[in-house]
């Protein structure tokens, strides 16, 4: 490890499986583009059987304020191994109504990320290591981000940077426990109508990140009588996916999905599961947007 080891790239930021559905974390410009009241919960659990693997905690809420204002909060818990982050943004977009059924969003988010670090929950103990033992506790630093959203009734794309800010959040040693890199975010999905009861959505993340390889997640989804949703998905070289949800009524919707590892990791973990609640409130006269596929 020491002769051939100059610099790990690991995983920095929460990344999901049923992200077609929780677009505010990462892009703010998505921020009131369902047409009224949006309040989504999602847990995740990566990588069940392996010590410290991530886990996943999401919350965010969204509407419409006005004509063409969005307005939002969105909440992410990250656990990975001895580390606790907190992720806590403001959202803001401004829409540009360019015709019937098509929509340009702009959107900025604003807050903070407050890091705790643990390190006995571990295995590793070296008393005359000084940065493998002092602990940091509620480390706070600014977030800045930003993010274009185009839309219709039937397609959509965005790109966006959630986190301008760079930051190195422990430097005591002349070494960094995390540094930051700029994420990029690329997402797009589209509708087709293949009969009067079956809709079918492929959607597609990008990812890329300074120093990591790029990271793809593509999906296809199959919507049955508005209420039944089949689907699957695979992330480039990591895992593939299955996907299932259920509309239970107008307003509230449950999804789950699970991963199986395509790499060597798939002998040491059970997969990855994750599970969401997506709670809707739309206006009489809003007409639901290819049903709520996104």
């Amino acid at each position: 490890m020491v002769f051939i080891t100059q610099q790990a790239v690991a995983q920095q930021e929460p990344q999901y499986t049923q992200y077609m559905y929780n677009t505010l974390t990462v892009n703010p410009a998505y921020t009131g583009s369902t047409g009224g009241l949006d309040v989504l919960l999602q847990h995740r659990s990566q990588w069940v059987g392996v010590d410290g693997a991530p886990r996943t905690q999401a919350f965010t809420v969204h509407s419409p304020w006005g004509d063409n204002v969005g307005v939002g909060l969105s909440a992410v818990n990250d656990r990975i191994g001895p580390a606790d982050e907190l992720y806590l943004d403001g959202n803001f977009s401004y829409t540009l109504r360019l015709g019937m059924d098509s929509n340009l969003a702009f959107g900025l988010k604003g807050g903070a990320r407050i890091l705790n670090i643990d390190w006995s929950r571990g295995r590793y103990y070296d008393e005359g290591d000084p940065l493998l033992n002092s602990n940091i506790n509620n480390k706070a630093s600014v977030t800045i981000g930003s993010g274009v959203y185009y839309y219709t009734d039937r397609w959509y794309a965005g790109v966006s940077v959630p986190n301008f800010i760079r930051d190195n959040y422990y430097d005591d040693v002349q070494e960094s426990v995390v540094s930051d890199r700029l994420h990029y975010y690329i997402i797009g999905g589209y509708v087709f109508d293949l009969s009067e009861n079956i809709k079918f959505k492929p959607a597609v993340l990008g990812k890329v990140v300074s120093g990591a390889p790029i990271t793809v997640d593509g999906s296809a989804n199959f919507l049955f009588y508005e209420r039944f949703t089949f689907g699957a998905a695979y992330r480039y070289d990591d895992s593939l996916s299955a996907l299932a949800g259920f509309q239970i009524t107008d307003k509230l919707f449950v999804g789950y999905s699970f991963d199986y590892s395509t790499t060597e990791l798939n002998k040491y973990n059970d997969g990855s599961h994750e599970v969401v609640l997506r709670f809707q409130l739309l206006p009489k006269a809003t007409r639901i947007k290819s049903p709520r596929f996104f």
